[in-house]
């Protein structure tokens, strides 16, 4: 009969597809390769370039290499050829020990692109082990009356190669009285035993030598062998018996050396020797041999060196106990090993950048990280984490590495490196942890253009100053670095004065350092308005502006100016009248002077210096006004003569004079008589200068008795004209005129003094009258002096004034020339 299968439905495949897919993709990841062990160094593996998919040459320029947790490199890349070769000679018994297969797994890193290939390398095991016994030869005792069909285990051989080349078969060297039995054991392992197969007779043959041969299947073919010596003695009809047939236990793998873990109890009941039981290791693995210690008499098991969870979790024993006659029995240990949190996360990095622009773009791979714990279960889970305060995170990646990555644009300003501290904690308890230190050091960009720290500066520097002189200090500060932080200062093109700015001021370019060009006069300009800039060296440069004001300090560098009392420009001396009848206070004149200084250095004050006669004029401290100190007197001479010193306030104050003549007379008749009877006795001359000046005198009286007739005809004419107007009902406003005087831009408050002359027609005598001084003190500007007429009276009075104006300037003028 006949059982057709029933055939799967759509749905069935599909869920069988959607389970096997993740399964088949994972295992199609993976490049494996297969390589026999022990062969030469640089024995070919694969073509990992082709892999890959690369070409030979791109190894070298993508910066692919090999990345593994093992300390020793097993295999390397040929960048010539592209082919993945062995570093040396491997050893498949010393890597794996008995697995199978054995299996070597590492990754192939493309540094360019941060970017994992799982590789994985199977080593092929070849017959070059040769099947060994612990020990060379063993020797067994057998009571003579043992019955045939006794069974005796005998040691098994071992062949560190696996498969075909491991030990396959037992041979017992011919003996009528033994045979050899293998066992299957449920491993697959084979023990060898050796059974009785004829009754001994030890007075026949005390000893029986035989040979066991441990042969493997390889090509050729290796074989080991072990003498046995069976020595017959008399009977001895009760073997050893253990109280169990396996024992089991459990330690920490980190029990103190020379811990009693368990105790073997194996009972006989015969006596004397043939019940005295000896105990001992059998069929047991050299390396645990080393670590377990068992005492012969008492079946105390103990540890003599660490146990170690990652190399063993189950250390199999086999403990026989064998009495004086030769009888034996065996018991199995199982020593269960315990795993403790005893090591610590391993971390590797495999890439790390240690320098990154600070314009990096976030999600940018800084580093790769593996992390491995050897323990096992939570003591071997690891989570990973860095300090939170950080612009970095970490990502899983393939297997157990770990990417760190950025999370934002960094600033180097802000910060210029990061110590990052990657700790990796396993979940055991207490949890173990390692950290690992990363230092990332952030590139600069010239993202920041030099700042000022202030937003405008002053600076003052008096006048007069030597050229070379420093004016101030300017410092930027750039938060770059290097190049980007290096800042050179300049001035913003300028004129002043229709000169370029740089003829005046100058800057240091790499200290920020002004230096004056020239020397500054503050009666020049005052101030100066600048525009500073700081660039950096950076590609492309980046520069701010700032301004600043130098105001220059007057120094007192101008002596005062004497505007009133001019001199003469014909070389005579002014002279000032003073009636005999004015009384003490009378104002003379008034001296008027500027200074071009400023401030206290321009105050000035005024003081009589010198004079004929002392005590007869004083001067105004503040005002320069001469006036009379005390009435004039007939003993008075005609002509005084005073020296009036205007000085300033500065620092050293500087000064200047002015010479004085006052002429007192009641009348201008009088004055030139009094002033040509004015002698000097000391003076050898005056003899002539009497004639000279009566000569002048007789001259100016007839040039004046013609004048005053001009004048009186020229004033009954003017009447005449205003009783007309008056008549007709008009008339004119009369307007004074005033005295201006302005020197460059300074001004100045000046007097006007009037006089007027009057003549006599009955006595034919001129006289001229003093009245008190009427006068106006008037503040104009330079640019009112410059207009051509200001104040002026109705242009028929000017022509009706025009002769007599001019007679009287002639008048002053023959004045000033006689003085």
């Amino acid at each position: 009969m006949v059982i057709r299968g029933k055939k799967p439905s759509c749905s069935e495949l599909f869920l069988l597809c959607l389970f096997l897919g993740p399964l088949l993709e994972a295992w199609a990841g993976k490049i494996q390769y297969a390589v026999p062990e022990e062969t030469d160094k640089a024995f070919f593996v694969g073509n990992i370039a082709k892999d890959l998919g690369l070409q030979p040459q791109e190894l070298t320029e993508r910066r692919v290499r090999i990345v593994s947790r093992g300390r020793m490199q097993l295999f390397a890349l040929n960048p010539r050829s592209g082919s993945l070769v062995t570093a040396g000679r491997i050893d498949r018994e010393e890597l794996c020990a008995q697995s199978v297969p054995c299996l070597v797994n590492f990754n192939i890193l493309v540094e360019d692109k941060m970017k994992l290939y799982p590789i994985e390398v199977e080593i092929m095991d070849i017959n070059d082990n040769t099947p060994q016994f612990q020990l060379e030869e063993v020797e067994f005792k057998m009571n003579e009356i043992t019955t045939p069909g006794t069974r005796i285990p005998l040691p098994f051989g071992q062949d560190l190669d696996v498969g075909m080349n491991s030990l396959q078969s037992y041979q017992l060297s011919s003996s009528p009285h033994f045979s050899l039995d293998v066992q299957q054991g449920a491993d697959g392992s084979r023990h060898p035993e050796m059974v009785l197969q004829s009754p001994l007779d030890r007075e026949e043959e005390a000893v029986h030598h035989l040979l066991l041969t441990a042969s493997d299947g390889g090509s050729p073919v290796r074989s080991g062998t072990l003498r046995i010596h069976v020595q017959v003695v008399d009977a001895n009809d009760n073997p050893p018996a253990f109280t169990q047939a396996q024992y089991h236990m459990s330690v920490p793998e980190n029990v103190p050396l020379g811990t009693l873990l368990l105790t073997v109890k194996a009972t006989d009941p015969d006596e004397g020797a043939n019940g005295e039981v000896t105990y001992s290791f059998h069929n047991i693995d050299h390396k645990i041999a080393q670590i377990f210690q068992l005492d012969s008499y008492t079946g105390e098991i103990s540890s003599k060196e660490s146990l170690d969870f990652e190399e063993y979790k189950i250390y199999p024993m086999e403990i026989q106990a064998q009495d004086g006659a030769g009888l034996m029995a065996r018991a199995k240990v199982l020593v269960k090993v315990l795993d403790i949190n005893d090591n610590a996360p391993e971390v590797t990095m495999t890439s790390v950048t240690t320098a990154i622009p600070e314009n990096f773009p976030p999600g940018a791979v800084i580093a790769l990280i593996n992390v491995h714990d050897q323990d096992s279960g939570e003591n071997g889970d690891i989570i990973c984490s860095i300090p939170e305060n950080l612009p970095f995170k970490l990502e899983k990646s393939v297997d157990n590495y770990h990417r760190l990555v950025t999370t934002r644009a960094l600033d180097r300003e802000q910060f210029s490196s990061y110590n990052i501290t990657v700790t990796a904690k396993d979940g055991g308890k207490p949890s173990l942890s390692t950290d690992a230190y990363i230092m990332l050091q952030v590139a600069d960009i010239n993202d920041n253009p030099p700042m000022f720290p202030h937003m405008s500066y002053s600076a003052y520097i008096p006048e007069n100053n030597p050229r070379g002189a420093s004016i101030i200090s300017v410092v930027a500060h750039d938060p770059d670095n290097d190049d980007n932080a290096h800042i050179t200062y300049s001035l913003t093109e300028d004129t002043l004065q229709g000169a370029p700015l740089s003829s005046y001021i100058s800057i240091n370019s790499d200290t920020g350092i002004l230096y004056a060009l020239r020397s500054f006069d503050y009666e020049q300009f005052q101030d100066l308005q600048l525009w500073l800039t700081a660039s950096d060296s950076g590609n492309p440069p980046l520069s701010s502006n700032v301004s600043l004001s130098i105001f220059v300090l007057d120094q007192n560098d101008n002596a005062p100016e004497i505007l009133y009392p001019t001199l003469p420009t014909d070389g005579s001396t002014g002279v000032e009248l003073a009636p005999r009848s004015a009384e003490p206070g009378y104002l003379v004149t008034k001296v008027v002077a500027v200074d071009r200084d400023s401030g206290q250095n321009a105050w000035l004050s005024y003081r009589l210096l010198k004079a004929s006669e002392p005590g007869l004029f004083a001067v105004g401290l503040h005002t320069g006004e001469v006036r009379t100190a005390r009435a004039l007197l007939d003993r008075d001479a005609l002509k005084q003569s005073l020296v009036v010193a205007v000085q300033d306030h500065g620092q050293p104050p500087l000064s200047a004079t002015v010479t004085l003549t006052v002429a007192i007379a009641d009348n201008i008749p009088d004055v030139l008589a009094d002033l040509g009877s004015v002698r000097t006795p000391a003076d050898p001359e005056d003899s002539d200068l009497t004639l000279y000046l009566v000569v002048a005198v007789a001259a100016v009286s007839c040039v004046f008795l013609a004048f005053v007739i001009v004048l009186l005809a020229l004033r009954l004419r003017r009447w005449h004209s205003t009783r007309l107007l008056q008549a007709s009902g008009g008339g004119l406003v009369d307007l004074p005129a005033s005295h201006f005087v302005g020197v460059d831009g300074v001004r100045a408050f000046l007097q006007t003094y009037s006089q007027e002359v009057s003549v006599r027609a009955d006595s034919r005598e001129s006289h001229v009258i003093f009245p008190q001084p009427n006068y106006a003190d008037t503040l104009i500007s330079q640019e009112s002096c410059e207009k051509n007429d200001f104040l002026s009276p109705p242009q028929s009075l000017l022509e009706d004034k025009g002769e007599e104006i001019s007679q009287v300037n002639s008048l002053h003028s023959i004045l000033m020339r006689y003085s």
